[in-house]
């Protein structure tokens, strides 16, 4: 009878299930092969598998594609039946000794990707609809009227900066000769202008000159459809600078300030950073007074037309540029209407005859008489004056109690509105100045639409081009209404009635704009303007007593103070340089 014996159980000394790997016996065939997890349904498709996982988790170009997961429809991934035992560590897997993983690049940067390949934005279809980057069926889809970047550039309507070097950049000329006898004293920067600041109190009024009419108002219901013509009024109206001006000689003498200018003076002054064309202020220091003065026939008699225009109006050259002999010469006889100097000119013409013809002459309402009349109207005069009131204005720029820093302005008023007030109590008062139209497809029109078409639909996208082309001239507008204490700023919109003809205009429409509101718009900081004005006055007290020039440079941001012989801007000076030309020849 055939017998069993029952094998030798081993016992786990350890406590734990199964063999213990320290109680092996002697003649265990599988002592040194490893365990793996298998399943009966496995089937042996090849005996060395080459698409599986090695022990970093990295995989070939092979295994990537072999391995990769199938789609169903939309995209969705379709899960399959998993592998018995795939998610535990390959007991198999061969090890190198010296792996890939202990080499490393001198240059581990990511290189940037190549032009017109995927994530590029190149030609063709690579963005999607509306700006998604990706390729199409990828990451991004954006929305309709994003971001398109395709044919023609980053930006519809061409790319910025193209054929920027056909464009003119010839300089501008300084609007005074800088003689090489005049020693520079200092150079101060827009960006150090922009950064000062002082709050200045209310003004205090010393007196009042001239004679007011009152303002028509039937022109702030003027539209396109009822244009009217712009007329030719023949009036006397003084600009005259300060060292001229008999009231201020007079307040001079009394000692009531240290610093006597006009407003127009100082409105550019205080507007300084905003500036591109360039100006000269002459500064007289006698004693402890300071005078600001402008020269005859300078920049201040004249109107800018778009001076912070993009591409500004340009005036035509005289001769070649010696640096540029390519340059075309233009031809001074066949000058163009719409350069730099002919736009000028038309917008100061349009400037004084606006204020004329918008004031009503013949009473009712009846002419304001102030307490002393014209100071420069004179007994020979035979032409009638124009509306202008002077009010000579004291503002206190002392940081200090113990200082004292005061400067006196004349200031213009050009009407009265009727029914706000008593104007010779500085109630009612206006200040009345007109933008002008001439071509809006010619160079330096700055992007200005149509104002015929443009002005009653979308009046605010007329002004705010105009804020931008003409910043430095609003904001010295609205400057020069503060100082005089006006409760209204009228300004005309005027057009040529035919763009190739700069002698007829008429008017479209005209704005009523409280100054200090229209201030906050143009983003117009007094506190700036008159920390401006005392560090120039600070500038010239510590210098001697004599003549200078405050030269804003031509080409760039930065202002210059020049000492200048007591004979220059006086005549004087050009006589002696006649006679040396004489001696000369």
């Amino acid at each position: 009878m055939a017998s069993f014996e029952l094998p030798p159980i081993q016992d786990n000394p350890d406590g734990g299930w199964g063999p213990s790997p320290s109680n092996f016996p002697q003649d265990f065939k599988f002592k040194d092969i490893p365990y793996a997890p298998f399943s009966k349904a496995d089937k042996l498709g090849r005996f060395a598998d080459w698409n599986d996982l090695t022990s970093d988790n990295r995989q070939t170009a092979s295994g990537a594609a072999a391995n990769a997961r199938p789609t169903g429809p939309g995209g969705r991934r379709r899960e399959g039946p998993q592998t018995f035992g795939s998610g535990v560590a390959n007991a198999f897997a061969y090890f190198h000794a010296e792996d890939e993983a202990s080499f490393s690049l001198v240059d581990n940067k990511t290189g940037g990707p190549r032009r017109g390949g995927p994530g590029t934005f190149g030609r063709g279809r690579g963005g999607g609809r509306g700006g998604g980057f990706a390729a199409r069926g990828g990451q991004q889809r954006g929305g309709r009227g994003g971001f398109t970047p395709g044919r023609g550039g980053a930006q519809r309507g061409g790319r910025r900066g193209w054929r920027d070097w056909e464009k003119n950049t010839r300089t501008r000329e300084s609007s005074v000769t800088i003689s090489p006898q005049w020693g520079m004293l200092e150079e101060i920067e827009f960006h150090r202008l922009a950064k000062l600041r002082l709050d200045v109190e209310e003004p205090e009024d010393l007196e009042s000159c001239g004679r007011l009419f009152p303002y028509d108002k039937t022109y702030d219901r003027i539209t396109t459809k009822t244009e009217r013509s712009l007329q030719l009024v023949d009036r006397i109206k003084y600009n005259t600078t300060t060292s001229d001006d008999p009231v201020i000689q007079q307040l001079a003498s009394k000692d009531v300030a240290t610093v006597y200018t006009t407003d127009v003076i100082l409105s550019v002054l205080m507007c300084a950073p905003r500036s591109i064309y360039p100006w000269d202020i002459v500064i007289v220091r006698e004693g402890n007074k300071i005078f600001f003065d402008k020269r005859d026939g300078g920049p201040f008699d004249t109107v800018t037309v778009n001076e912070n225009a993009s591409d500004p109006p340009q005036d035509p050259t005289v001769s070649a540029n010696p640096n540029n002999p390519n340059e075309k010469v233009a031809q001074v006889e066949t000058s163009s209407i719409n350069t730099a100097m002919s736009l000028s000119l038309e917008a100061t013409y349009i400037n004084q005859n606006f204020g004329f013809q918008s004031v009503i002459e013949n009473p009712p309402p009846p002419a304001i008489e102030f307490d002393k009349p014209n100071p420069f109207y004179g007994s020979d005069e035979t032409e009638p004056l124009a509306s202008c009131g002077y009010r000579y204005r004291v503002f206190d720029m002392s940081v200090a109690e113990e200082e004292n820093m005061k400067i006196c302005v004349r200031t213009e008023v050009d009407a009265y509105i009727p029914g706000q007030g008593n104007p010779q109590s500085g109630q009612g008062l206006a200040t009345i100045r007109a933008l002008n139209e001439f071509d809006s497809r010619s160079q330096g029109a700055g992007g200005a639409a149509d104002w015929r078409l443009k002005l009653d639909s979308q009046r605010g996208a007329v002004v705010a081009t105009e804020m931008k082309n003409n910043s430095c001239k609003l904001a010295k507008w609205t400057v020069q209404s503060i100082l005089a204490g006006a409760e209204a700023l009228k300004i005309g919109y005027v057009s040529r009635v035919s763009p190739r003809d700069n002698t007829r205009h008429v008017i479209l429409s005209t704005a009523s704009l409280r100054p200090m509101d229209f201030a906050g718009q143009l983003n117009v900081s007094l506190a700036n303007g008159w920390g401006i004005v005392r560090t120039v006055t600070d500038l010239c007290m510590k210098m001697p007593e004599g003549k200078y020039v405050l030269v804003k440079d031509p080409n760039r941001p930065v202002i210059r103070l020049y000492s200048v012989p007591m004979s220059a801007f006086t005549g004087e000076d050009d006589e002696e340089l006649e006679e040396d030309i004489e001696e000369n020849e």
